[in-house]
């Protein structure tokens, strides 16, 4: 079964040579010296950023969960549907959560969000940007009023930006001791086995994450193979352009073959939304002949209920999915 339902990076951005002998180089009988500090300033320079305010964690995943344990006492506040790992860790350690729930047209309510910072003051306020599982952007200018309430209310704004590189253009978002930013090197640097999450923010608010960081916080292998990928900018560049055209070529698989029957969202990720009677058998269909997407049978939200996510493939295998898609779209 080829995996369509996690949204990784169907390629390795190195060839197997350099992978063995960045194993061989590692000295993993060692506890980590300065490969972390390296680590630092390669994403640093890569992405234009200050070293010292970058900071990394074993994937994304265990910011969302520090930032869940430290930041303040008060609640959690989350649109719905996006990455279910916020309500999980929020329920790891019992905070309060608040939801604002997607319209029917897959759009957000954002006076709403604006309305339930001002009455419930949480402490915290994190959403995806790009959206998961929609893919679409929420407008810069939401993001500057939601920050501005949380500073009001002394909460902080989280920007989950797992998608990010693949906007052509960074959009410029608010900078404060209250705005944390989080990225990730699992999607468009195809490590996502590797487990490199990458947090930003002030100074003082690094400090107050990092308060509760490990002394190791990832291993010296993972920090290895990031610090090798980033010191060779112009090919991780192209390894980036390579992702980002498998997703427009997903995207425009779908539509060119089956945008006729369903219904499908712009996506500024590595995935691609359709929702609809349709959809759900076309995703049933493909599932029966050998691809794997992101179904969502166990969700109580009525639209991921006809809801299907694909993420990319190889070159070869999104040749094989149009074959499937447009047999399916012709018996329609």
């Amino acid at each position: 079964m080829i995996r369509l339902n996690k949204n990784e990076s169907p390629y390795r951005a190195l060839t197997e040579d350099e992978i063995s002998a960045l194993a061989i180089d590692t000295h993993f009988n060692k506890y980590a010296d300065n490969e972390y500090q390296k680590l630092q300033e390669s994403y640093a320079a890569y992405n234009g950023l200050d070293p010292h305010l970058v900071s990394f964690a074993n994937g994304s995943d265990e910011w969302i969960q520090k930032a869940m344990i430290i930041l303040g006492e008060g609640p959690a506040l989350i649109l719905d549907p996006d990455f279910v790992m916020y309500e999980e860790y929020a329920m790891q350690f019992k905070r309060p959560l608040i939801k604002v729930d997607a319209n029917a047209d897959m759009t957000f309510d954002y006076d709403e969000v604006f309305q339930k910072i001002k009455e419930y003051r949480p402490s915290v306020f994190i959403f995806s940007q790009p959206n998961n599982p929609f893919g679409m952007m929420h407008p810069v200018e939401f993001i500057e009023k939601a920050a501005a309430l949380m500073k009001e209310v002394k909460g902080y704004l989280i920007i989950d930006e797992a998608y990010a590189e693949f906007l052509e253009g960074l959009p410029s978002y608010p900078e404060g001791d209250h705005v944390i930013r989080f990225r990730t090197l699992s999607k468009v640097y195809g490590l996502a086995g590797l487990r490199v999450g990458v947090a930003m923010s002030t100074e003082k608010t690094m400090t107050v994450l990092n308060s509760i960081a490990h002394p190791y916080p990832v291993n010296t292998f993972s920090l290895n193979v990031a610090h090798y990928l980033l010191n060779q900018p112009q090919r991780l560049t192209d390894f980036i352009t390579l992702n980002r055209n498998l997703a427009k070529e997903l995207h425009s698989l779908f539509k060119e073959e089956a945008g006729k029957h369903i219904n499908i969202l712009e996506s500024h990720t590595n995935f691609l939304f359709t929702y609809g009677q349709k959809a759900l058998e076309l995703g049933k269909y493909v599932q029966t002949n050998g691809f794997q997407p992101r179904m969502y049978p166990e969700s109580d939200h009525p639209t991921l209920k006809e809801a299907v996510r694909y993420s990319i493939a190889t070159t070869e295998e999104m040749a094989e999915l149009r074959k499937i898609v447009r047999k399916w779209s012709d018996s329609q």
